[in-house]
């Protein structure tokens, strides 16, 4: 050998491709390909933030303790049992590597988010992949594709990248229907954008639950994705085992600060959680009055939809078209969804602009 040789695993994975924000021509695109919050950040975690960058000297509080205490006093948590992450994407990375490695398989629907398959061979497991449902949870294909090998099944609620939602009580039977020893990651990162009734009660198992692992994300309804910070709820046991190969010092002064502040600030929450339904369904309605165009939106309860493209206009036409018109969406070929692209709700001009350029396209082809 010449020189280092990484695990044949690691070869094998495809790098995470973030959203564009920028044409192929280098132009500067509104973005609408990384579900952002299109309204920003709340006044209250902004000042926050501000205000904790006046020590920048001193490493952060390496326990987090009052950002899980927020977290709990918000959810009703036992704050030992919170844990943070650079991001919720960490968390999900650390699952993967504390509990499964060669030999081991884990499992996750298809279109599910990417960042599953990368977790999986970053630790040398065998990823393997139920079958879908018309883009939604399967939750009887994720049971018959358990083995004795599987030893983590990751399932988001809403969906990534189809929005498509599953209820609390196909959760609950998902999780009755497998072994204890297999840990089920439920990854909630749009929990938020969801009614009270909706909610999958992920965290209430999670309560008691010896292999349940709650995720969530502060990069979503709560803008803050610049600032990376996540959380996640599990028992004690779980718990204790993430924390043995979590980054040190992983989140921010700042950040815990303006997480803590965005946590409390539920009228920012609510007026994001309103504009995107109001947003989104008006979306949906718009395109699926160009079903004659084979435009179609999956049902979504995410900050996105997925619209495919079953006609003459293709996904990739829509996408650079749309680019034309200023905005940067997600095309998903490298998720097996060449005729989709995902589009995050944005302001009401641009979701207005959006669908007006998609009705021009789809007349036009």
């Amino acid at each position: 050998m010449t020189k280092p040789a990484p695990k044949d695993w690691i070869l094998g994975i495809s790098p995470y491709v973030p959203g564009k924000s920028a044409a192929d021509d280098g132009r500067q695109l509104v973005k609408l390909s990384a579900n952002e919050n299109p309204l920003g950040t709340g006044e209250a975690a902004r000042a926050a933030m501000v205000a904790a960058t006046a020590d920048l000297a001193t490493y952060p509080d390496p326990g987090a303790a009052k950002l899980r205490e927020a977290i709990a006093a918000a959810h009703g948590l036992d704050p030992a049992r919170v844990i943070y992450g650079t991001g919720s994407d960490e968390l999900l990375h650390i699952a993967a590597s504390a509990y499964a490695g060669p030999g081991d398989e884990v499992l996750y629907v298809r279109y599910g988010f990417s960042v599953y398959d990368i977790a999986a061979r970053r630790v040398g497991a065998t990823p393997v992949i139920a079958p879908d449902a018309d883009y939604a949870t399967d939750v009887d294909a994720l049971l018959a594709a358990v083995t004795e090998k599987t030893k983590l099944v990751f399932l988001a609620n809403p969906n990534n990248p189809t929005g498509t939602m599953t209820s609390r009580e196909e959760i609950a039977r998902l999780h009755a229907g497998l072994r204890p020893d297999i840990l089920f990651v439920l990854d909630q990162a749009y929990a938020e954008y969801l009614d009270a009734d909706e909610d999958d009660a992920g965290l209430e198992l999670a309560k008691n639950a010896s292999n349940m692992f709650v995720t969530r994300t502060f990069s979503k309804i709560y803008g803050l994705a610049a600032e990376r910070i996540g959380w996640g709820y599990a028992s004690a046991d779980v718990i204790d085992v993430l924390h043995r190969i979590r980054a040190p010092f992983n989140v921010t002064t700042a950040g815990q600060a303006a997480a803590i502040a965005a946590v409390n600030d539920t009228a920012w929450v609510e007026a994001s959680r309103v504009h995107n339904r109001q947003w989104r369904e008006w979306l949906a309605a718009e395109v699926a009055s160009l079903s004659n165009h084979g435009l179609r939106a999956v049902p979504s309860k995410a900050n996105f939809l997925l619209i495919l493209f079953d006609g003459k206009l293709t996904a990739e036409e829509a996408m650079k078209g749309l680019w034309d018109e200023g905005f940067a969406t997600r095309w998903l070929p490298g998720q097996d969804l060449p005729n989709g692209l995902r589009i995050t709700i944005g302001t009401e001009d641009q979701v207005r602009k959006v669908a007006a350029k998609l009705r021009a396209m789809a007349e036009a082809a």
